[in-house]
């Protein structure tokens, strides 16, 4: 068998061999459930919900998606492929017109922990409209998630939402391959796409504790001092001390909210005590961890 020639090969992503993504969904995780399969009539209105992104899968057919005036989201979005509707954060948003016929729509609601203090959520447009063709490796997983809606089975809607969870992570993961074509122009994503930051932000992500200095992450990046501080800012839109100090604080916001001692949460993120913690979360939060664990408390037995 002769090799191939250089051009019938798979090009080869600038990052590949670093897993950009798992720290992030590790620490700040996303659920998804499935709330609807089928055909749609009419006008279908989809109510923002405070913490609560959709995903939309198109499957055959046409619609026209409508948002309101001043919502950061196009006015007006003419769907006619199979597509993926992704609303990362509450936004209302109608269908015209959605296909009448067959089982040929689904739609997900997605919590993401933390809501829209999510890194991937801040990172993210209002709204993306990406078409199935475009994004490589998902007709499978398309195929496994409408074949589990067409007819009830045992664990049925378990499997659909895990499967929503698939094709988020691998739109995510498209979204990190094709830069030019996502759209996004800074924040976490934008600089997890750029072939040398993406392994700093990385390491920054999956060892938060660890005594990062501007240097060491230059360092792990491949960069001078001076071009990665530069180069940081104008991809992730932040300095990296201010963005490592905000990693910080939302692995701290987390952890507290399930329990963990602001001692237990201080030397796992590597500050020198708990006086050094408390003042770098409240730079952040506008109060210390424990003034701010009473007031999330209070609101979520208050509620609304």
């Amino acid at each position: 068998m002769s090799a191939p020639t250089p051009s019938s090969e798979a090009p080869v992503a600038p990052n590949a061999g670093v897993d950009r993504l798992s720290a992030l969904l590790e620490r700040f995780r996303v659920r998804a459930h499935l709330f609807h399969a089928g055909p749609l009539c009419g006008v279908t209105h989809f109510a923002a919900q405070p913490g609560r992104a959709f995903l939309h899968v198109l499957r055959r057919g046409d619609m026209v998606v409508t948002h309101q005036p001043r919502s950061g989201a196009p006015r007006r979005l003419q769907v006619s492929e199979p597509t993926l509707l992704f609303y990362p954060r509450p936004l209302d948003h109608d269908f015209h017109n959605a296909p009448v016929d067959g089982s040929d729509f689904v739609c997900a609601t997605l919590d993401f922990d933390g809501g829209v203090r999510h890194p991937l959520v801040q990172a993210l447009p209002s709204v993306l409209a990406l078409p199935v063709a475009q994004v490589q490796g998902i007709g499978q997983t398309l195929d496994l998630l409408f074949a589990e809606t067409e007819r009830v089975r045992c664990g049925q809607r378990l499997l659909a939402d895990r499967l929503f969870e698939v094709l988020l992570l691998q739109m995510l993961r498209w979204l990190l391959d094709q830069p030019a074509h996502s759209g996004i122009q800074s924040g976490v994503l934008a600089g997890l796409a750029h072939p040398k930051l993406a392994r700093a932000l990385t390491a920054v992500h999956e060892q938060p504790g660890a005594d990062w200095s501007l240097d060491r992450m230059a360092q792990v990046a491949g960069m001078s001092r001076s071009g990665f501080a530069a180069e940081f800012k104008a991809a992730v839109g932040t300095p990296p001390g201010d963005y490592l100090l905000r990693w910080r604080v939302s692995i701290a916001r987390a952890q507290l909210r399930s329990g963990a001692a602001v001692k237990s949460v201080s030397d796992g993120l590597g500050y020198a005590s708990p006086a050094a913690f408390s003042r770098a979360f409240t730079q952040v939060v506008g109060a210390s961890p424990r003034a701010w664990l009473k007031a999330e408390t209070t609101e979520t037995v208050d509620g609304p």
